[in-house]
Parts: structure tokens; C-alpha cells; sequence
């Protein structure tokens, strides 16, 4: 219901704001604006949706030899220990966990494009087990919830950019960034474990937290002894040296087992055109309100508040400019995007608003595209209290942005 209250909001709030602007500010181009907005939003949700199709085909195919192949499975008794504990409801040796598996990785290593089908194919193996269809399950919303922190080893989409702007070292914000989606990715897990009565502190769970830091504290010494122009290229190549080194095991596992692997493949790509398709109303839907809310300024409208509340209490407001990319991002990756190169234009990437607008960027997904992409693609009415749990986790993890920026930049 969360959702449904957003997305009312997001339009009766813009209809109100473009009735004042016309009328008492003599804006006449107010409602022009948001319906040329509407339609290239729309537009854009269509073709998102449509441009999924041949990347679902691909990984569904790829994910459906490693099911029957018996490689799923494997997957899934790996993070059994710790998965067990995060998705109680889930059955020992489900295929689900080995998928979620395979989500959660491709996603570490910034792979976007492999890990949204290997997120759905989760998600469908999850709705089989909810008891009902209409509601989203627990397991359902932990998973989503942790994918909206979404934990990124390294952000190298965004040092790419800080490259390209001219940025003396690009990867300076890959220490903040990586506390900062981590902080996110932890404040999801408690959220949704206190509302699901799930009791986190246990061994399997402090042993992968515990692993986690080990892994980010080498990841940070290897980091370090690179130059700043091969970071981006290296852990791309690192990156897709490890999702393709699966597809092979995959395949060779398919071989031993003397299966058709093609014929397994054409089987698990057929689902792939059919889940792209199935999700374009709920994605044209929540891209068209937020295009509504931008056109009429109601997002500069929020952060002119912010800026003058922390003004009159004596606080630095040099923030301030890169809060757009903050409230961006739970919205529009893309929208996030341009604004932080907007801010690195205006104020240089070197600069105090430059850098943080970077981290800001680098820390959590896009929370209101993420649960309309994946709850629209198995047909959940009732989202429960996911986008509260994730939007929390947000809130956490730009808190945290702006205070390591400060710390390491200020």
C-alpha cells in the first residue's frame, strides 16, 4: 500500500504545484511541460522494458542450464549456512538461494545488465513458494530490500565518469562509497529482520560480516596499488572474467551430465522475452510519476527547504548541492546520474560537492525502479512494508555519504 500512496502523492502534489504555477506565477507552459514529460517517460519505460528482452533471453537460457545441470543447487548449499538465516521460510536446498546467490554477486561486481535477470529468476522461484500469490512473501521482501542497498565492491561506472570530467585521481571516493553501500546494505538487513522477527546474530551471519570486511579490506590494499586510469578496466575485466567463467562451468557441468544444453538453454530463454514484457506497465508506471514530480519542481522545492532549515540552524550547507543526487536516486539511476555530472560541471570534480555527489551516487540502487521492475515481473499487488524497509536503508546510506564526505573531503 506503500507504494500505491507514493505514487498517488507523486501526482496530486505536481497537480497542485502546477495549478499555482499557472495561475498565480503566470506559468503557461507548466502543463505543456508535464504531459511532453509524461509521454517521453512512457516512452522510455517501454524501451527499458523492451531492451531487457534480449539480456533476460540470455541469462534465463544461461540460468536454466545451471538448474539442470544440478549447478544451482550446488550454489544453493554454499550460502545455505548464511542464507538460512536471512530467508528462514526459504526450503533447505532451494533453488532460489542459488539464484539469489548469483544475483548478489553480479551485483558486488557492478554487472547490472547479468544481474537483473538472475534478480527475477529469484524472484519467480520465490513467488512459487508464497502462499499468497498477490502479497509480497518475507523472503521476497528481504531480497528486494538488500537489493536496494545493493552493496557495489567497486563503483566503477562512477569513476569512469570522475575520469572523463577530468577528476585528478578518480578513485578517491572509493573508500566513502564502499562504507556507504555497505552501511545501506546493513540497515536493510536489520530493518526487514525486525520486522520478520528474524534474531541476525548468529555465527553463519558475523562469520560472513566478519568475511565481508577481510574481503573489502584486500579489495581496498589491491585497489590502492593501481594506477587510477587501470582501476575501471581492471575490475570490469575482473568482473567479467568471473560471470563468464560461470557460464562455462555451467555449460561443462551440462556436458557431464550428458544433457541437451542447447535445448535446456532455448527452454530457459523462451521466459526471457515474456518477463521483459510483463513488467513495461509497472515500470511506465512509476517513471511517468516521477517525471511528473520533476517537471513542476517539486524536487527543487525540497531541497531548497533542506538547505534553509540547516541554514537557520547555523550548519554548513555545502552538501547542499549534491543533496539532488540523494533524493535522485531511490528514483531514477539515470536522473541520479546527470545530476552528479551536472554538479561535477558546475563545481569541478575535485571539489568538496563534486566528490560527494560521486559517493552519493556510488551508495544504494534505485529503490522505486528495483520494486517496480521486480515485484511488476511476478505480478505483486500488496507490497507490505518493502518500500518503507528499503527507503530506511536509503535514508542510512546517504546519511552516511555526507558524513564520510565531510570526513575524508571537507
Amino acid at each position: 500500500m506503500a507504494l500505491n500512496y507514493v505514487w498517488l502523492g507523486f501526482f496530486l502534489i505536481a497537480f497542485v504545484v502546477a495549478v499555482f504555477k499557472s495561475l498565480f506565477l503566470q506559468d503557461t507552459a507548466i502543463f505543456g511541460q508535464i504531459m511532453t514529460g509524461m509521454l517521453s517517460s512512457a516512452k522510455t519505460g517501454a524501451e527499458i522494458s523492451l531492451g531487457l528482452a534480449g539480456v533476460m533471453t540470455l541469462w534465463l537460457g544461461i540460468m536454466r542450464v545451471g538448474e539442470v545441470a544440478g549447478m544451482i543447487n550446488r550454489f544453493s548449499r554454499l550460502v545455505n549456512p548464511f542464507f538460512s538465516r536471512l530467508f528462514p521460510e526459504v526450503p533447505k536446498g532451494h533453488p532460489a538461494m542459488g539464484s539469489m546467490m548469483m544475483n548478489f554477486s553480479a551485483s558486488m561486481l557492478g554487472l547490472d545488465n547479468a544481474a537483473t535477470p538472475m534478480g527475477l529468476k529469484a524472484m519467480k522461484e520465490l513467488q512459487e513458494i508464497n502462499p499468497k500469490p498477490e502479497m509480497a512473501s518475507n523472503p521476497q521482501i528481504m531480497f528486494l530490500v538488500l537489493n536496494t542497498a545493493g552493496v557495489v565492491l567497486i563503483p566503477t561506472s562512477v569513476i569512469a565518469l570522475r575520469m572523463a570530467a577530468g577528476a585528478a585521481n578518480p578513485a578517491d571516493i572509493f573508500i566513502p562509497t564502499l562504507i556507504s553501500t555497505f552501511i545501506a546494505f546493513i540497515v536493510g538487513m536489520f530493518t526487514v529482520s525486525a520486522y520478520q522477527r528474524i534474531n541476525l546474530f548468529k555465527l553463519p551471519v558475523l562469520v560472513f560480516l566478519g568475511g565481508f570486511a577481510a574481503l573489502v579490506t584486500a579489495l581496498y590494499f589491491w585497489v590502492k596499488s593501481l594506477p587510477a586510469d587501470q582501476i575501471g578496466p581492471k575490475m570490469a575485466n575482473l568482473g567479467g572474467g568471473i560471470i563468464f567463467g560461470i557460464v562455462i562451468i555451467f555449460l561443462t557441468a551440462g556436458l557431464i551430465k550428458k544433457i541437451n544444453v542447447y535445448d535446456a538453454f532455448i527452454e530457459g530463454a523462451k521466459e526471457g522475452f515474456q518477463v521483459s514484457v510483463r513488467i513495461i506497465p509497472y515500470l511506465v508506471g512509476i517513471l511517468v510519476a516521477i517525471s511528473v514530480f520533476r517537471t513542476t519542481g517539486c524536487m527543487d522545492y525540497i531541497i531548497n527547504g533542506i538547505a534553509a532549515v540547516f541554514g537557520w540552524m547555523g550548519l554548513n550547507t555545502d552538501f547542499v548541492p549534491a543533496l539532488p543526487v540523494a533524493l535522485m536516486k531511490p528514483l531514477s539511476g539515470g536522473g541520479a546520474r546527470g545530476l552528479m555530472i551536472e554538479v561535477m560541471t558546475k563545481y569541478g570534480p575535485d571539489s568538496f560537492q563534486g566528490k560527494l555527489a560521486s559517493v552519493i551516487q556510488g551508495t544504494t540502487e534505485t529503490t522505486f525502479y528495483v520494486l517496480a521492475v521486480y515485484f511488476g515481473s511476478v505480478n505483486i499487488k500488496n507490497t507490505r512494508y518493502a518500500l518503507t524497509a528499503g527507503l530506511i536503508a536509503d535514508f542510512f546510506g546517504m546519511l552516511t555519504a555526507v558524513l564520510l564526505g565531510y570526513l575524508f573531503f571537507h
